[in-house]
């Protein structure tokens, strides 16, 4: 259940965080209103709860495994919102990022 959990925070994470990005982005470099900055800035600051929910309690190993999250999740964003194609090494490049990830999150601990 806790990798579910945790699997589920990231996923929220991620949608919030780089869905917080893509509004602000949006609103600067794309001239969308400027509520779409605003709507980036709250989706931000629901990341940061959101990571807070993590089962494991320290800060820096979550943030560490998240960026491998990011890193995947936002090339997914880009397919799925913005009609980007990866290459091949952009994908080589998720997948070890999520490696990371798994061995950051999953590793024995004492």
């Amino acid at each position: 259940m806790t990798v579910l959990r945790s699997a589920v925070l990231f996923a929220l994470a991620a949608v919030a965080e780089i869905g917080g990005c893509w509004l602000v982005w949006q609103s600067v470099r794309e001239s969308r209103p400027w509520w779409f900055a605003g709507l980036g800035v709250v989706a931000l600051g629901a990341y940061g709860f959101v990571a807070a929910f993590q089962p494991d309690s320290h800060f820096g190993r979550v943030l560490a495994a998240y960026g491998g999250v990011f890193v995947a999740g936002s090339l997914l964003w880009g397919v799925l919102v913005d009609g980007f194609r990866p290459t091949r090494w952009d994908v080589a490049g998720a997948l070890l990022c999520l490696a990371g990830v798994a061995v950051i999150m999953s590793a024995p601990r004492r």
